[in-house]
């Protein structure tokens, strides 16, 4: 059975912004509120095109989950701690106000990223290659990002990059042909976790 609504937020109409410091561009695929700056969001969704090494923008109060999805990868060393982000579809957590620098191991690199603000949202970050339902729970969005390849949301197509909105409380099937994404972003339960 399926209830609920989907807004689809196709990847072409999706523009690109450049970094300040020139080493790559960022396409917003969905935020909440819609229309938050940098300074106000409670979650944020992106796609960035990773093109030279350098210093990430610091994000304080923000939580971080970036996922390789095309290039060789990277090192990204966070508060002094180099860590691999070399394989595809594995998303890496790590706080947005530490000091994080990326190297390159060979090319740029796309990689998707899910930042939700500390103490107001938490994310649950999956990435699915097989059919299955997909719950929206009470008072949770739930944001399906095709990757790779392609997928179905209750018979609605998406292509590489695009994306589903789920923001009222019910059950969709969806059928991935390659990987998709699927974000939970739920109200925070407790402001006293934090991994900074």
């Amino acid at each position: 059975m399926t209830t609920g609504r989907i807004q689809v937020l196709r990847a072409s109409e999706r523009p690109a912004s450049p970094w300040l410091n020139g080493g790559g561009v960022t396409r917003e695929v969905a935020g909440f509120p819609a229309g938050a700056g940098l300074n106000d969001f409670d979650w944020r969704v992106s796609l960035a095109d990773v093109a030279s090494v350098g210093p990430f923008s610091p994000f304080p109060g923000i939580d971080r989950v970036i996922t390789l999805v095309e290039g060789s990868g990277m090192v990204l060393t966070v508060d002094g701690v180099e860590r691999s982000v070399d394989t595809p579809f594995r998303p890496f957590a790590f706080p947005g106000d530490a000091t994080t620098d990326c190297r390159l191991l060979g090319g740029e690199v796309v990689d998707f990223n899910v930042m939700t603000r500390r103490g107001r949202t938490e994310a649950a970050v999956d990435l699915v290659t097989e059919p299955g339902a997909v719950q929206v729970p009470p008072a949770a969005t739930v944001l399906l990002v095709c990757l790779t390849g392609s997928a179905a949301v209750d018979g609605t197509e998406l292509s590489r990059y695009d994306a589903a909105l789920l923001d009222t409380p019910g059950t969709h099937r969806l059928r991935p042909d390659g990987v998709t994404a699927v974000i939970t972003f739920r109200t925070a339960t407790t402001t006293s976790a934090t991994t900074s």
